[in-house]
């Protein structure tokens, strides 16, 4: 076995590690979504629109706090703003930048503008 055979098998070995603990994420479907819920385990939706400031700011964080083994049974799911307006209304969502929490089958939390990790991770956290 070569030296970068080698380095290549602990890479591959290293990103499988991670993504063993990642959240599930998708984008999203009401049937997936009601699913999901209706399972009754953690679940984020992360409404966003790719002009909007916050929404910058929070996905890295939210991708970020995905790879924790914290969140391993979190299941996310990214709303567009302006691409799912249908998926708004029964979602309560009136601005891009919200997230909602769910627990139990039952929204638990939900926070609008919030770009601090702290905050981000209190939120989610309410999930669990």
């Amino acid at each position: 076995m070569t030296i970068r055979t080698l380095i290549l098998s602990f890479a591959v070995l290293a990103l499988s590690t991670v993504n063993t603990f990642a959240a599930e994420r998708f984008s999203y479907d009401q049937k997936r979504f009601q699913t999901t819920i209706d399972a009754g385990g953690p679940v984020l939706v992360h409404v966003t629109a790719p002009w909007c400031g916050e929404c910058r700011a929070q996905k890295p964080i939210v991708a970020a706090l995905a790879q924790m083994p914290d969140f391993k049974n979190l299941t996310i799911f990214e709303v567009d703003y302006d691409m799912q307006k249908d998926a708004l209304r029964p979602l309560k969502v009136h601005k891009q930048s919200t997230l909602i929490v769910f627990k139990d089958k039952k929204e638990v939390a939900r926070a609008v503008g919030i770009t601090r990790r702290a905050a981000i991770e209190a939120l989610i956290r309410k999930a669990l």
